[in-house]
């Protein structure tokens, strides 16, 4: 029986990989779900990010009004969150943001991809023609 690997099935290039101090490789690319996930936190406003107060979600029931879901995985509820502020805010990351970023596992080379990719896709798509 064959084995398919589904979580690396699209490894990072070479030129996606970086050298890191202690002298391992640090991918600096996204699996395709990561790179899902950095797709929908661009609908997400800042708003979505806080967590709703007791009165909020009181409110919010009766009226039926649904605060946004976070996810149910940590690690992408963390690449959710920096990419919300990386769609809003470019490279002016909050640092708890970042810190909590790489504690899910990610690094740091991985925040310049997510923000590059980000503000480039931005800008691209305020050039089309109209």
């Amino acid at each position: 029986m064959a084995y398919l690997d589904l979580d690396n099935m699209f490894p990072a290039p070479a030129r996606c990989r970086a050298e890191s101090a202690t002298g391992t490789t640090v991918s600096t690319g996204f699996t395709a779900l990561e790179w899902s996930v950095i797709a929908l936190a661009r609908n997400d406003s800042l708003s979505s990010l806080a967590t709703p107060g007791r009165m909020s979600r009181a409110i919010g029931s009766v009226f039926g009004l649904g605060t946004k879901s976070r996810l149910a995985d940590p690690r992408l509820e963390a690449l959710r969150r920096l990419a919300v502020y990386a769609w809003r805010r470019g490279f002016a990351l909050p640092i708890d943001e970042i810190r909590n970023f790489v504690a899910a596992g990610f690094s740091e080379a991985q925040i310049e991809t997510l923000v590059t990719s980000v503000t480039g896709l931005r800008r691209d798509a305020s050039r089309r023609p109209r």
